[in-house]
């Protein structure tokens, strides 16, 4: 017991979540031992750096992070501003990754590549609970391995796009293009323009991520009119990835669907709805797609394919881990409930901590995004809300563990189909401003227009409904 005591806890990954999870291990006077594959702070949100978050800096910094900031003489930034992801590793994560505490426990270039109880394998349960934890990675010098009191994964999903095929496989030929394929929110009109700029473009999503990549490709349209931008949606309207427009109290995420719909009204960008690539062949300096649009054979020939179909958790080194996941969302069986995109596309993620996202494993959690498996919904601040629990729960303060210390902001966004136009309940344009009678943004048009409406308020769905987000690590 006197070597569990006196063993550090470890956090993988020094992402955001990783690092307020290291700052609160700090404030409670535990030592933390910080893995990071990468070779620096926040190093997956630099491979975004250069994409603007949603929310303003007050919803991106942890209390417990901010604390010690705080007593170094950092200097805050402004707090009703809204960072990129480059900005937070800079002016935030990078200044608490060299605080003291943090610092001379951050180890950077560490691979975790396997976890498990010392003595044990995942059968065995005499003192299992006494045996510390082993986590073996690997770095410069090598395999190396070191024991742990508890372990807490925050090592996210980045490096775990989905691929392209809509059954969760990689489509034929994915593998052989993926020189002409990029995964997640590439910088398509700063540093790598020269593989976007006059070339057809195949973006294929229907989040934020993808709206994000769309835009950034109109901005490189306005340089290089030879840029064509086909845009492929999984399901039949593009009414999902719209946002909550004007009636979203995140005005930058509002912004970003309004600033879609006028480019589609507009005609820049070429909508594909009800889209599955079956294959993708190299052809000459290019890709040829075979794919079905809305059930019917298409083919389109493009030069560069941007994929932004979510992530998934990386699980490979866990299987010595009495791990507990939802079969389908890959989360906690009791978080799971509460995120999965098939019944919570609008409303409330609840905070919560240690009660939700504790496995079987005695002194192991997941938190951040990689905690909600498959879910596209997580948020930055829910993480934080997430290891400020978890840590309670590992300092014995389970009364602070099981309290819920979180407000987000309200907003209008929908993520899935729960209603869609073709079925006569679709929310055309997104919700209606707050202040306006109105069922959706067209409906709001027409009677600013002198109509009644645009006919379709007796089947729209509920435009009040609340969302959870504030920004998410994964952009």
């Amino acid at each position: 017991m006197d070597m569990m005591a006196n063993s550090p806890v470890a956090v993988i990954g020094a992402g955001p979540v990783g690092l307020a999870a290291a700052a609160h291990l700090v404030e409670r006077g535990i030592r933390p031992l910080i893995l990071e594959r990468g070779e620096s702070a926040g190093a997956a949100l630099l491979e975004w750096g250069h994409v603007r978050v949603f929310s303003p800096w007050q919803y991106n910094i942890d209390a417990a992070a901010r604390a010690l900031l705080d007593r170094s003489g950092w200097t805050a930034p402004d707090m009703r501003g809204l960072p990129t992801g480059g900005e937070i590793v800079r002016d935030y994560l990078a200044p608490l990754a060299a605080l003291a505490g943090i610092a001379a426990n951050l180890k950077l270039g560490a691979e975790v590549t396997a976890i498990t109880r010392q003595g044990h394998d995942k059968i065995a349960n005499d003192g299992r609970k006494d045996a510390p934890f082993v986590i073996r990675y690997r770095d410069a010098g090598g395999e190396q391995r070191v024991l742990a009191r508890a372990v807490i994964d925050a090592s996210g999903t980045w490096r775990r796009p989905n691929p392209i095929g809509v059954d969760g496989l990689p489509v034929a030929g994915e593998a052989a293009a993926r020189g002409r394929i990029a995964y997640g929110i590439p910088d398509v009109a700063g540093k790598a323009r020269d593989s976007y700029a006059g070339k057809r473009v195949l973006v294929i999503g229907g989040g934020h991520s993808a709206i994000n990549v769309a835009l950034a490709l109109m901005e490189l349209q306005d340089k290089a009119p030879g840029t064509e931008i086909f845009w492929a949606l999984r399901h039949a309207s593009v009414d999902r990835l719209l946002g909550g427009g004007l009636n979203d109290q995140l005005p930058e995420r509002g912004a970003l669907g309004l600033a879609a719909k006028q480019a589609m009204a507009d005609g820049r960008l070429n909508m594909l709805t009800a889209f599955a690539v079956n294959r993708i062949e190299m052809q000459g300096g290019g890709l040829a797609v075979d794919a079905h649009l809305a059930g019917k054979p298409f083919s389109l020939a493009v030069d560069r394919i941007v994929v932004t179909t979510g992530f998934r958790p990386d699980l490979s080194f866990l299987g010595e881990i009495r791990v507990a996941l939802d079969p389908a969302v890959e989360a906690p069986p009791a978080l799971a409930p509460l995120i999965d995109p098939n019944f919570h596309s609008c409303g409330t993620v609840p905070a919560h901590g240690i009660r939700e996202l504790a496995h079987p494993e005695p002194g192991f959690t997941i938190v951040g995004s990689k905690s909600y498996g498959r879910a596209p919904t997580f948020l930055m601040a829910t993480g934080y809300e997430q290891v400020r629990s978890v840590v309670a729960d590992i300092a014995g303060d389970h009364v602070a563990a099981r309290e819920v210390r979180l407000v987000l902001p309200e907003t209008g966004v929908c993520s899935a189909d729960i209603a869609t136009e073709s079925d006569g309940a679709g929310c055309c344009g997104g919700p209606a401003p707050a202040n306006v009678d109105a069922c959706c943004v067209e409906d709001a048009d027409a009677k600013a227009n002198g109509a009644s409406g645009c006919g379709c308020a007796t089947g729209c769905p509920s435009v009040g409904a609340k969302a959870t987000e504030a920004a998410s690590a994964n952009a």
